[in-house]
């Protein structure tokens, strides 16, 4: 049975340098709200599929954290169930952590957002405003301008001319961007983050162009009054020289300068084979190459994003990293800033071409799968009120286009949602995205006492079947969407409050830490 623990103790953990799995269960808008620095956002409505790839050592002391309202010790039974030995919940969750007097932190992404600003300081990266930029631009200035974020994300909106190449790819394909040694380099993200570290990779390289940022990026460049491009298709070239060696060179240098470890085959599998320590093993390409050959059992995670929101890729910390490339070009560069961020990380000396032994454990889901609805059925018991149609795809899914009649939750909502109802209907058909998660929200649906659950595969078979859709844009009201964290994904909609308060927000990170979140990252002096 999982213990309770309260705030004090739970901030000697976070300090003790052990490795710890610290999860904050409630929904993306909750959390985005208000959450512990080191929190890893772990929603209950995807809690058993993704908790494996998050902390996959059943050994590691786990920590549960929630609004205060018990669903912690629900998130505990389920995952004791599946086999993790050494569960906890912070007793009182957020709210207690508050009263204690620790500081609750806005966002998404805290340590990589915090750390970008630190670099700034740190290194003292230069960077060039919105308006400068333009004038730059106005004039005919000669000048390269890379988009540091993914290419989907360069695709929805950009600056006007900017050539989309992820961070994690600076270092390997610079070369073919920027053709001399002369012209200025403008790295630009949506915020300040990856404007940030991108530029300063390429300084760290020891690049002889001028590398700036971009101010605020696509935000600062919107707030300046100067239109963004939409739909944009410039992207890096796949083809890269064959001589990478002056590429070769500076990543060395750089991997030397924070002294990551380059561990030979048998080095990494006693790492992988420690049962007393997490090892988290990344192929840190592009998808493309991942799919095209990888290391059976490595993870991919493309590496700007690796460092940019590391929380989304690996929930323990205190854990060991080993990145993958084929190269020796890219794995170092992202070393340098993982190591720089607090973590324990190694390079491989022949890429993803080493021999290792990595596990594939599947996602364990529980026993009773779900069967999928017959919506002849389902049609006839809704006419007689004996089946509810509860859809738990996204908020914001819902409003777009939902069955008329039909409720939406989140997975922790559903007992809340039937007690509420006039009366226990005999069938709940779940709508939603995939077989995975409504098995999940079975559980709890079957545990407030209903006894046939069937699911729906999304919205295109009960409108094949003649069930009438309906959009409604103010259900579920704004107040209940709490999969949903309106600052962070608003600003990208043309809400200018939101753009502003999100970057109010990235600068004014540090000043909200204290020593013992800032003393977790190892920032060259």
């Amino acid at each position: 049975m999982s213990a309770t623990i309260d705030a004090p103790l739970l901030q000697q953990w976070l300090q003790d340098k052990q490795e710890i799995a610290l999860f904050d269960i409630r929904e993306a808008g909750q959390f985005g709200e208000g959450h512990l620095f080191f929190a890893v956002p772990l929603p209950y409505s995807r809690l058993e599929i993704d908790v494996l790839r998050l902390a996959p050592r059943k050994d590691v002391r786990l920590v549960l954290v929630d609004d205060g309202d018990a669903l912690a010790a629900t998130a505990a039974r389920r995952l004791e169930r599946i086999g993790y030995r050494h569960v906890h919940v912070l007793a009182g969750g957020v709210k207690a952590w508050a009263a204690a007097g620790y500081t609750l932190f806005k966002g998404v992404n805290l340590p990589s957002k915090t750390f970008g600003e630190l670099v700034e300081h740190a290194y003292d990266t230069p960077h060039i405003s919105a308006a400068e930029l333009d004038s730059w631009r106005q004039s005919g200035k000669k000048f390269a301008l890379l988009d540091g974020r993914t290419v989907e994300e360069h695709r929805k909106m950009t600056i006007p001319g900017s050539v989309s190449c992820p961070n994690g790819e600076l270092a390997y394909r610079i070369h073919s961007l920027v053709e001399d040694e002369h012209t200025p380099i403008v790295i630009n993200c949506a915020g300040r983050t990856r404007s940030i570290l991108g530029a300063q990779t390429l300084r760290n390289l020891n690049l002889p162009n001028p590398v700036l940022a971009l101010e605020n990026g696509t935000q600062g460049w919107y707030l300046a009054g100067l239109p963004l491009e939409h739909g944009s298709q410039q992207r890096y070239s796949d083809a890269v020289a064959d001589d990478l060696t002056q590429q070769r060179r500076a990543a060395e240098a750089l991997r030397q300068r924070f002294e990551i470890a380059v561990l030979t085959r048998a080095q990494a599998q006693a790492w992988i084979d420690d049962s007393q320590r997490t090892t988290f093993v990344f192929d840190i390409r592009s998808v493309e190459e991942f799919i095209a050959a990888t290391l059976a059992g490595a993870v991919h995670a493309p590496g700007g994003q690796l460092i940019q929101a590391t929380d989304q890729y690996l929930g323990v910390r205190n854990s060991r990293l080993i990145l993958l490339d084929h190269e020796q070009v890219r794995a170092p560069v992202v070393a340098s800033w993982l190591y720089q961020l607090g973590f324990d990380v190694a390079v491989l000396e022949a890429g993803i071409d080493t021999d290792l032994r990595l596990s594939t454990a599947p996602t364990i889901l529980p026993a009773d799968a779900i069967a999928p609805a017959d919506v002849t059925e389902l049609a006839r018991q809704r006419q007689q009120n004996t089946a509810v149609l509860i859809d738990i795809r996204s908020s914001a899914a819902f409003r777009q286009r939902h069955v008329a009649g039909a409720h939406w939750s989140v997975r922790a909502g559903l007992r809340s949602l039937l007690s509420g109802l006039p009366g226990l209907p005999q069938q709940v058909a779940l709508i939603a995205d995939s077989a995975a998660l409504a098995t999940l929200a079975a559980q709890d649906v079957r545990e407030a006492g209903v006894a046939q659950v069937v699911w729906v595969n999304g919205l295109s078979v009960l409108r094949e079947a003649g069930f009438p859709l309906t959009e409604n844009d103010a259900l579920p009201a704004d107040a209940d969407r709490i999969d949903y964290l309106f600052f962070v994904h608003d600003r990208h909609d043309g809400n200018r409050q939101a753009a502003e308060q999100y970057l109010a927000w990235e600068t004014a990170l540090i000043a909200q830490c204290q020593h013992g979140e800032l003393s977790a990252f190892r920032l060259a002096s």
